[in-house]
């Protein structure tokens, strides 16, 4: 998307008058906010009501309610986050099984993963022994810096 494109995006949708555009195309990702939404989001009768402060509109949707588990925050579980921008590989090579899974039990200074930036492999290590409770992102996808990888509960 270049900048006309951007430009005109820009200009259709003050003309149309919208408060909200969230727009994802050829690796760019745009999100235009207009005005001070402040956005009430809760379950009634099994059906998301969202209502928006601004005109005071309540908008329903059939879309399906997706329950977020309660974790109680436990001071053991540490949350290995990624030090570059890059796509994330669970292993060296395709062909090759998983640096780490699940309930494994890793030690400070294993691999866990690859991250790719710029064409070289970065290997990420664990900062502390433990289990690994939870993977938190999916092969060959793209995380930003700080976005957490790796949940593990330490000794």
């Amino acid at each position: 998307m270049d900048y006309e494109a951007i430009k005109d995006l820009i200009k259709t949708a003050s003309e149309q008058e919208l408060t909200y555009l969230n727009v994802e195309s050829e690796g760019m990702h745009i999100i235009m906010k207009k005005g001070s939404q402040e956005i009430d989001t809760r379950v009634e009768d099994n059906v998301a009501t969202s209502k928006i402060s601004d005109t005071n509109e309540i908008i329903k949707e059939d879309k399906p309610i997706i329950e977020k588990k309660l974790v109680t925050e436990d001071k053991n579980i540490k949350v290995v986050k990624s030090p570059i921008v890059g796509t994330f590989y669970t292993s060296g090579d395709p062909k090759a099984g998983a640096f780490t899974k699940i309930g494994s039990k890793v030690k400070k200074g294993d691999v866990l993963c690859i991250i790719e930036a710029m064409k070289l492999m970065n290997e990420i290590d664990a900062e502390f022994d433990g289990e690994v409770i939870e993977i938190l992102v999916e092969n060959e996808q793209m995380v930003e810096y700080g976005q957490g990888l790796f949940k593990i509960k330490c000794n």
